[in-house]
């Protein structure tokens, strides 16, 4: 059955098995695949007659793409406002707001151009409608409603995470269900996908998601002025430094162990952290906004009991979709996607906990994990064939914030 409306629906869970040693073993060495990118050789069908333009301005990105019916990306373009946000040590949403409202028209005209092809010839617009930052939102939408008013076109509305847990049907032959992990600095998301826009919500964040935290506790650690850290992101920077650091030189409780469902918290991590931290500052005599020399140590450590604690909850979602029948046993799959998927620490423990539990692997190539049109836009595609959410009236149209 889809649903066009409420793409993710809860389901009450039954009490979940304890978890097994094989989840927390997820430090061998892991062989990763090429992910199977669809080429202008695609034959899905021999001449795609319907494209689809996607935008996306649900947070600090200005991504557009032109995809056509078998996923080939005829054009695209991106605008990123890392650097800016960057020195302001964080998203300030006003900031991000402006700078959409300064790009979106270029980078639209940037990405018809790169495929192309004119607005006349586009089946649909397909725009991040919910959920995100409201004044990033507004623009995207505001900007196509005027395309599709102009030009009479069809829209889509799209949810976000709908689109980041479909990305992987553009990459890789995957049917329907699958369990899906959506990471990224505002979700994390545990749910089976059943269809397009059909969703069994399995599992949550109650709190913060995980890479708003990674973000906080680089703020905390001043990352940005370490020397090989200048230019990153705050979970760009803690998983630099991880790669040289000694995760046992600090332990961090797991979240939530006397809970037996599949949601996440990181919001009391980071507390446990801070407070290390604060430690760590008395003993070496130093102020907040100074380097600690064990600073590595202490990122290779947050990122563990982050990917500890994921790992945890999937697995718990593995035997939950096993034990009821919702995933079949034989082609059970595991699909991880979201800014935080293109973490290659976490990604390589996911990867180990689905070997160990008999379940396939994927997760979309690292760029197309973080935002971008090229997910809008096939998200669009899969509605327009599943006949799905398209609008030929926009009135009452509403970007949602939550």
């Amino acid at each position: 059955m889809i649903n066009c409306t409420t793409p993710f629906q809860t389901l009450p869970q039954d009490q979940l098995p304890p978890m097994s040693s094989a989840a927390m073993r997820f430090l061998q060495p892991v062989r990763h695949s090429p992910a199977a990118w669809l080429s202008s050789s695609s034959t899905r069908h021999a001449r795609p007659s319907r494209l689809v333009l996607g935008i996306e301005t649900s947070c600090d990105d200005t991504g557009v793409a032109v995809l056509d019916e078998a996923g080939r990306v005829l054009g695209e373009a991106l605008q990123s406002q890392k650097e800016v946000h960057l020195k302001a040590g964080g998203i300030i949403p006003h900031v991000a707001q402006q700078l959409h409202r300064e790009n979106i028209q270029q980078v639209v005209k940037e990405a018809l151009s790169a495929s192309g092809v004119s607005v006349n010839e586009l089946a649909a617009i397909a725009t991040t409608v919910k959920p995100g930052l409201a004044l990033s939102l507004e623009v995207g939408l505001q900007y196509s409603l005027q395309l599709v008013d102009r030009y009479q076109k069809p829209f889509i509305p799209i949810h976000h995470m709908e689109a980041h847990a479909l990305t992987i049907r553009l990459t890789e032959q995957v049917e329907f269900p699958f369990l899906v992990l959506l990471l990224s600095g505002g979700h994390c998301i545990l749910a089976v996908a059943r269809g397009v826009s059909d969703f069994l919500l399995l599992g949550q964040s109650i709190d913060i998601a995980p890479g708003d935290m990674l973000d906080k506790v680089a703020r905390r650690l001043s990352l940005i002025k370490h020397p090989e850290c200048h230019s990153m992101a705050g979970g760009k920077a803690i998983e630099h430094l991880a790669q040289t650091g000694d995760q046992q030189q600090y332990t961090f409780r797991l979240p939530m162990q006397q809970y037996h469902n599949c949601d996440f918290s990181f919001s009391g991590l980071q507390s446990l952290v801070n407070k290390a931290i604060i430690q760590k500052e008395k003993e070496e005599g130093i102020q907040e906004g100074e380097l600690l020399s064990c600073v590595k140590d202490i990122a290779a450590a947050v990122q563990h009991v982050v990917a500890a604690h994921i790992i945890q909850r999937t697995h718990r979602a593995m035997l939950f979709c096993i034990k009821n029948s919702i995933l079949p046993p034989k082609t059970a799959t595991l699909v991880v996607s979201g800014g935080v998927a293109s973490n290659q620490y976490i990604r390589k423990g996911l990867q180990t906990l689905a070997n160990a539990n008999g379940f396939a692997f994927l997760s979309p190539p690292p760029r197309l994990c973080t935002d971008n049109g090229v997910m809008i836009a096939w998200n669009g595609i899969e509605r327009l064939h599943a006949g799905c959410g398209i609008l030929y009236s926009t009135d009452g149209i509403r970007y949602e914030p939550k």
